[in-house]
């Protein structure tokens, strides 16, 4: 079992080629276990709900009788099937009991409901919306030079193995996670390179596999997505219902609270009116008929869960991407997490120990490091992400000790 590890620098070409690859195949599509249950709620559950709305919408629409109209007694039934399938087709349009039908044909088209026989479609695309971060993440993320599919599956096999088999995938882990390490780093400090260092640290979207930054930004600009695909589904609506549906979810409860009565929403009108008119030989004839829609019995059902929904899986957006932030901001929150994991091995006690585990923290896993050990801990087990940490500590260590070895050894020689 390998991992393969690339050293060809990036370029925006083949980043095209990868997302051009990779977007066709079916693992990429269903999603992967390499994120957090927020990445999973946003391209995963949310994305199954959607599906499933627009097949039930859809069964209403095309199995059932989407639309019913009362129409006058001089029609026949093929004009009333006529009449049905036109007014269904045509749009039509709300005019509450207690008003008056306008007489200009201009005022009744303004009240036109345009949208219910488009709804499966905008549920299929707000689905895709949803997943699409998703694709992006796994289309791209295997650029880093790391196979994170791999890593995180090993990880996770652990706890089903034996001892012996769990201990030697760790280090098999520990192994491959060294030679990324150590295969993408600078070699040389001079001014530029120390420069774009701390424009990385900076701007997580100057990112560079050199730098130890490109997984985390990558990570982050996923997630941020995440977050502007979830509050521009509210606009879409919007657009889409041509209503103000950023508060609908507001006003239902407000209904709620002055009526112990569940109201009609005028957003969805399950009672409507149709103009037709009927050629006769030369003539025009113009009927207005009054239809029901009863599958918007079930549109506004599953619109207000939606805004409710939608507002749930934003908090958790906004607040996951935010702490994500603070981890990659400040570098302080790496030391401490790795600091817990290493204590359970070694005990930091000197002010070199401390300052060991900072330069290990900060120069050798790096912020790309530290996230595959957050992703690895949050698919797995603390105790597995500790367990790698420590051979990944105890490596650093023994690499660390044979150069502070080696200017003694010289001096000695020289010495003799």
């Amino acid at each position: 079992m390998s991992i393969p590890v690339s050293t060809s620098d990036d370029n925006f070409f083949t980043v095209i080629s990868s997302l051009i690859e990779n977007f066709g195949s079916y693992s990429r599509v269903r999603g992967s276990i390499n994120d957090d249950w927020v990445d999973r709620l946003n391209h995963l559950y949310t994305v199954v709900l959607l599906v499933i709305f627009a097949v039930i919408i859809s069964t209403g629409q095309y199995v059932g009788d989407a639309i019913q109209c009362w129409c006058p007694a001089e029609f026949t039934d093929a004009f009333v099937d006529y009449t049905k399938s036109y007014c269904w087709i045509a749009n039509t349009y709300y005019i509450p009991m207690t008003d008056v039908i306008p007489v200009e044909i201009r005022k009744r088209e303004d009240k036109q409901i345009t949208y219910y026989q488009w709804v499966p479609l905008i549920l299929l695309f707000q689905a895709f919306m949803f997943k699409f971060p998703n694709i992006l993440w796994t289309s791209t993320h295997e650029l880093s030079g790391l196979n994170l599919d791999k890593i995180v599956s090993m990880a996770e096999e652990t706890q089903l193995g034996s001892p012996d088999d769990r201990e030697e995938t760790i280090k098999n882990i520990a192994h491959f996670l060294t030679r990324w390490l150590e295969a993408y780093r600078e070699y040389k400090l001079n001014f530029l390179v120390k420069l774009r260092q701390r424009s990385s640290r900076m701007c997580c979207f100057l990112c560079s596999r050199r730098q130890g930054t490109f997984l985390t930004g990558l990570y982050v600009f996923v997630k941020m997505l995440y977050v502007a695909n979830v509050i521009g589904q509210f606009f879409l609506l919007n657009a889409f219902m041509a209503t103000d549906y950023t508060v609908y979810g507001l006003e239902v409860l407000n209904s709620l609270a002055s009526n112990t009565v569940w109201q009609e929403s005028p957003r969805f009108p399950r009672v409507t009116l149709c103009d037709l008119q009927i050629r006769q030989l030369q003539n025009l004839q113009r009927y207005t008929v009054q239809c029901v829609l009863p599958i918007n019995l079930f549109n506004e059902k599953i619109f207000i869960f939606l805004w409710f929904w939608f507002v749930f899986v934003a908090a958790c957006s906004c607040i996951n991407l935010l702490s994500w932030f603070y981890r990659f901001i400040f570098s302080q929150a790496h030391i401490d997490y790795v600091t817990k994991y290493i204590r359970w091995w070694d005990s930091i006690q000197t002010k070199q120990d401390r300052k060991l585990c900072q330069k290990f923290t900060k120069e050798y896993l790096r912020d790309d490091g530290f996230l595959v050990l957050r992703v690895i801990a949050k698919n797995s087990t603390d105790l597995v992400a500790g367990d790698l940490l420590h051979y990944l500590w105890k490596a650093y260590k023994e690499k660390n000790e044979v150069k502070n070895k080696e200017p003694a050894d010289v001096g000695s020689n020289v010495h003799t």
